[in-house]
This record gives C-alpha cells, structure tokens and sequence, in this order.
C-alpha cells in the first residue's frame, strides 16, 4: 500500500464524502464503483494512521512508566 500524505481528518472527511455520494439512487455503476474503490484507499490510510497513532501512544506510555527518556522515531 503506497503511504499518502492526506491527514486522517482529510481522508475521514472524503470518506464521509463518497457515503453520501453512494446514498444517491441516481449515481451511475461505473462512478459508483470509482468512488467504492476510493472510499476502500481512504480507510486504509485511516487504519494505517489510526495503528500508528495507537503505537506511538502505547510506547508513549511504556516510556512514562519505565522513566525512559529515549528519543522515538514515527514515520508521518
């Protein structure tokens, strides 16, 4: 999976964004399935952030607790 730039806020917001879209009786196959395909990368990249998020928070806190002042690196 390619890494994306997009914030997870960003990508929330497209997400919700292309349900709406999707909610509309009217929309063509073909364009549903883009936005379908789309709204699949989106919340990709929302787990990916949310995972590491939640790994930067718990190594975050195993520092705090063990009294660690060790630099940590996290790709963005």
């Amino acid at each position: 999976m390619k890494k994306s730039n997009k914030s997870f806020e960003d990508s929330l917001n497209r997400l919700e964004e292309i349900s709406n879209l999707l909610d509309d009786e009217e929309l063509g196959l073909d364009e549903s399935i883009k936005l379908y395909e789309e709204g699949i990368e989106l919340s990709k990249v929302c787990y990916t952030k949310l995972k590491e998020a939640e790994l930067k928070v718990t190594t975050l806190k195993k520092n705090l607790e063990t009294g660690s002042l060790e630099e940590l690196s996290f790709s963005e």
